[in-house]
């Protein structure tokens, strides 16, 4: 009985939606939705003007191309400052928790969570090396992929003597830890130095 009611459920919402929910900043809904808002505004308070809603100041989404493209566009963000916007590139790897993780155009969508590590944008033979703290990866059905880090540092300006020098203090500070506390930040602080030696090296 159940799994008749249950096939009978499934078998009407997929004739009431043959197709993938649409994104909502495809550029076929964007206007949809944004529009329904304001119907609905119009009825509750015909005397005020609706407020915007966030589709207002976001650019639609570009549509999922039939073929791989050659390039992935990439945006890289901090909380206080965007480091690559829109920019065109062969491919970028990023420290994610589950190990490093290589973005290609064509890429299949997918949220990565970053840890401490090595970040390398490669645009032909050119490749940018950026320390990264924490953030996500977004990487989207379009070839579009939005990095976003909380604290980020090209490799270049890492002083390799400041690196060692906390990497012996929290070695230290974890050795000679004596509540969880002190040992959970010891462990941060020298897990944060081991990545930054490694990128360096690497």
């Amino acid at each position: 009985m159940f799994r008749q009611a249950t096939a009978r459920l499934l078998s009407r919402s997929a004739a009431a939606s043959p197709k993938a929910r649409p994104f909502s900043t495809d550029l076929e809904s964007a206007p949809a939705a944004d529009q329904a808002f304001v119907d609905a505004w119009k009825k509750v308070a015909p005397n005020m003007d609706p407020p915007k809603t966030p589709l207002s100041f976001m650019k639609p989404r570009p549509p999922t191309p039939s073929s791989i493209p050659s390039k992935l566009i990439v945006n890289f963000s901090l909380p206080y400052a965007s480091e690559l916007s829109g920019k065109e590139v062969d491919m970028v790897i990023v420290p994610a928790t589950t190990g490093q993780m290589g973005i290609l155009p064509g890429h299949v969508p997918t949220i990565a969570e970053l840890k401490p590590g090595l970040m390398t944008v490669h645009e032909g033979n050119d490749v940018q090396k950026y320390f990264v703290s924490s953030g996500f990866a977004l990487v989207h059905a379009n070839s579009f992929a939005d990095i976003i880090a909380v604290e980020a540092v090209p490799v270049d300006r890492i002083d390799p003597t400041l690196v060692q020098k906390g990497l012996a203090e929290f070695t230290q500070k974890l050795n000679s830890a004596s509540t969880e506390l002190e040992k959970a930040e010891a462990q941060i602080g020298l897990d944060v130095h081991s990545a930054l030696s490694s990128a360096l090296s690497g």
